[in-house]
């Protein structure tokens, strides 16, 4: 669905990162005056500069390989038994599994299966 924006700004320099800023997100943005515009600008530029800020989960893709790890770690698997698995090396996994923890924003393995649970990327 596209969706046509005008935007009503005097300062051309607001114009061009509102709009920016508009074509970068997902979501629906109302902007009343130009102030409010900056503020939208701002919000937008620190949740795209710091992801850890960003609410967990909320949104998280993770990608096939992560979603595969998460599975095996689901299973109780360390990380050797999952390189072995997957053919790549421990290294590789430890890669992974951090990356999967910041993305659903958990502390421990754990806390990540429980996670993944929660939000349907695992099965029951």
């Amino acid at each position: 669905m596209k969706l046509r924006v005008h935007i009503d700004v005097v300062d051309d320099a607001l114009r061009r990162r509102l709009a920016a800023a508009l074509r970068s997100d997902a979501g629906v943005v109302v902007v009343a005056d130009a102030e409010d515009a900056d503020l939208v600008v701002a919000e937008r530029a620190v949740a795209t500069a710091a992801p850890a800020l960003a609410p967990a989960v909320e949104g998280a893709s993770l990608t096939a390989r992560e979603l595969a790890v998460l599975r095996l770690v689901s299973e109780g698997l360390g990380n050797k038994e999952i390189a072995a698995r997957l053919g790549i090396s421990a290294h590789t996994v430890k890669f992974h599994v951090a990356s999967v923890l910041a993305k659903l924003g958990a502390h421990s393995r754990t806390e990540a299966v429980s996670t993944g649970l929660r939000t349907g990327l695992l099965p029951l």
